[in-house]
């Protein structure tokens, strides 16, 4: 199963890459156990409601909560992501999201920096 990141999400929308497209359409056609987290959902609404309206941002969102198995953000998870924002200093958002694939011991689909370093967790990119 894989977790994947805000990150994912931002060059399945918004790539201008016909390359990354296709593997991003790929990865989403093939991978039969996705997982995100629902913070994940709360940064593609905002992002896609500032920059293409409300009514995008719905379908997306949609989208997402229909393709993949949404994880909410439990006492666990809540404990584990301060934790790990403690030692890494990392944006809150990512912290969940990190703490997320720990607990559910799921690879993180992400390029993104801040969750590359955290050795507590596996990461792949496409």
């Amino acid at each position: 199963m894989s977790l994947y990141d805000t990150r994912f999400f931002i060059e399945h929308y918004y790539s201008k890459d016909n390359n990354i497209l296709q593997k991003t359409a790929n990865m989403i056609r093939l991978d039969k156990n996705k997982v995100v987290s629902t913070i994940v959902v709360h940064e593609i609404y905002k992002l896609t409601l500032e920059k293409e309206g409300r009514e995008v941002a719905e379908h997306r969102t949609r989208l997402i909560e229909k393709d993949f198995k949404i994880i909410g953000i439990d006492s666990q998870i809540a404990k584990v992501s301060a934790e790990l924002r403690h030692k890494y200093k990392i944006p809150l958002a990512d912290s969940i999201i990190a703490a997320t694939a720990k607990e559910h011991e799921l690879v993180c689909v992400t390029d993104d920096m801040h969750l590359k370093q955290i050795k507590e967790i596996k990461v792949q990119w496409l």
